[in-house]
């Protein structure tokens, strides 16, 4: 191999590697607060940023603890979506949080890019339309009637100031060194579809006024979905993720789906270079921590079910004894009264 070569391949090899770590700063999830962050030199100090989002930290050092909380919406919303599944989104207390499986160019990959920068917009607006940011508001632009006769008025979410910090935060790491590489164009397209799913999915909010509570008067907002369909609506996107590959198109290097059949990605999907592992058996070098000992249902088809959570290798079950409520009865006025109820169940858990 030639010298220009090899310094090729190692450049190649460091952009990827550069890329593929874009998601420590998720770490700030693993923080129990940083509103403490009250002077500059605190950013240096927080484990993994890069130096830009360092910067970026130092001169919106008041918007950093809705950066956390955004870390950690994402981190539980992932858990959520993947509570049934053979990779469920389990965080390790070392860089990066997910484990190697994020430093891959998988769809899971795809998918805690796309859920983190949607939690940082999210929280971000969520933080300007409580008034808890000096530099942020409410979005007063929406004005004015609109077309179905209501008036714009209220608080509607600044959703275009959390989309804007979002993106220069959390894209941070990848514009800094260029877009060249595959794994960093991915990185970008995933972040932004996080964003979309919140975007194109805002909803109208109003309240009525008028005498004894009718509507003749009616005043209305724009308000974020709930993270929760967010989440739901990327965990759709992973579902029918395009794998793509990098190719040249004119001057530039871009994805296009590796399947020349399948029809072009739009900004909305999901996107990734490299297939997923089966998650089936531990394997610690490459952050699979497999699904011994994991719950399933035995009598699902499903992913959750024991047959396929357990990849063929069998289950234990055992019985034990659960307590719920039961007889539940409304009280006027106004609270329900409910027994408590023991029961046995099965558990069944993979060999």
């Amino acid at each position: 191999m030639t010298s220009e070569c090899l310094q090729t391949s190692l450049l190649m090899l460091i952009l990827a590697l550069f890329s593929a770590n874009a998601s420590n700063w998720l770490y700030l999830a693993k923080l129990s607060s940083v509103g403490s962050i009250s002077e500059e030199e605190t950013c240096e100090k927080l484990k993994g940023l890069v130096q830009r989002q360092v910067q970026i930290c130092k001169r919106n050092v008041e918007v950093m603890d809705s950066v956390r909380r955004g870390a950690q919406l994402a981190i539980e919303e992932c858990q959520h979506q993947f509570r049934n599944r053979r990779w469920n989104c389990t965080t390790l207390e070392t860089l990066p949080v997910f484990g190697k499986v994020v430093t891959q160019g998988t769809r899971e990959a795809a998918f805690v890019y796309a859920i983190s920068s949607a939690g940082v917009a999210f929280a971000v607006t969520r933080a300007c339309s409580s008034g808890e940011l000096d530099r942020c508001g409410c979005d007063r632009s929406v004005r004015g009637v609109s077309p179905e006769g209501f008036q714009w008025s209220g608080c509607s979410d600044n959703i275009a100031y959390g989309v804007a910090f979002s993106a220069s935060f959390v894209d941070a790491r990848e514009r800094n060194k260029g877009t060249s590489a595959g794994r960093a164009l991915m990185n970008l397209h995933n972040n932004e579809a996080g964003r979309k799913a919140i975007l194109n999915h805002m909803r109208v909010e109003c309240k009525c006024h008028g005498v004894s509570g009718s509507c003749e008067v009616r005043t209305c907002w724009r308000a974020m979905p709930s993270f929760r369909r967010v989440g739901g609506v990327l965990k759709e996107k992973f579902d029918g993720a395009t794998e793509v590959e990098q190719r040249r198109v004119g001057s530039a290097k871009a994805l296009a789906p590796k399947n020349s059949q399948f029809k072009p990605h739009t900004d909305e999907d999901l996107v990734y270079l490299d297939p997923s592992p089966d998650f089936c058996e531990r394997d610690p070098r490459n952050g699979v921590l497999g699904t011994a000992g994991r719950r399933c249902n035995r009598t699902s088809k499903a992913i959750d079910g024991c047959e396929l959570m357990c990849c063929g290798r069998g289950f234990h079950t055992e019985k034990a004894e659960v307590v719920d409520r039961c007889g539940c009865k409304f009280h006027w006025c106004c609270y329900v009264k409910c027994k408590q109820c023991r029961k046995t169940v099965e558990l069944h858990t993979c060999r």
